[in-house]
């Protein structure tokens, strides 16, 4: 994922493309720049979590092409600045007809904190985590954790967190509420399916 993200990241205009996705976000704008075309580069989602100095950005190039793809971009505030820390790349994903929560790419890099003491804090820097989450229509938030997000008008979303090291392979508890408030499913750190599939499952059976 490195070698992608200093190919990709190293021209001028795609830092400008960052920094304007993050300055957007934090000040409650729609996270697409207006100065690039949707045709071009459609921005899905981007989270910036300030408290916990982390983020990360989903975005398609080309999303109308027979050879669009998708890209994710993991963020930390580190050194007084939003800095790239890692991504990845992948066919897109347009999944259609998602009952309530599905959950699907997601990845990880480490903390650029690791720079502190050299080397060994590559076996315990904190570890920066994303993951992708299609929603049903009837969702109105989504919990990441202690964090509560509003579900986007296109059901596509993505969020970012901190873990330490030892807990790197978890997410945090994320949970679907409706426009009202009320939960319609969860789905646990290490689980493949949220509550309310585990259910319908268990009434077919």
């Amino acid at each position: 994922m490195r070698a992608w993200g200093q190919a990709l990241w190293a021209g001028r205009w795609e830092e400008t493309l960052l920094r304007r996705v993050v300055r957007r976000v934090l000040e409650g704008a729609e996270p697409q720049p207006r100065w690039v075309p949707r045709r071009a580069l459609t921005v899905v989602s981007a989270d910036i979590d300030a408290a916990g100095g982390v983020g990360a950005v989903w975005f398609v190039w080309r999303p109308k092409s027979t050879r669009a793809r998708e890209h994710t971009v993991l963020l930390e505030w580190y050194d007084e600045q939003w800095q790239y820390v890692g991504g990845g790349s992948g066919p897109v994903n347009d999944t259609a007809d998602v009952d309530v929560i599905e959950i699907h790419s997601g990845g990880g890099v480490r903390s650029l904190t690791r720079r502190h003491d050299p080397p060994h804090s590559i076996a315990t820097a904190p570890w920066i985590s994303c993951v992708e989450a299609h929603l049903g229509q009837d969702v109105g938030h989504v919990l990441i954790g202690n964090r509560r997000i509003k579900a986007p008008e296109q059901r596509k979303l993505i969020a970012a967190w901190m873990s330490p090291h030892a807990d790197r392979g978890a997410r945090p508890v994320i949970v679907a509420l409706g426009h009202d408030g009320s939960e319609l499913s969860r789905i646990g750190p290490y689980d493949g399916l949220d509550t309310h599939t585990w259910a319908q499952l268990g009434e077919e059976s």
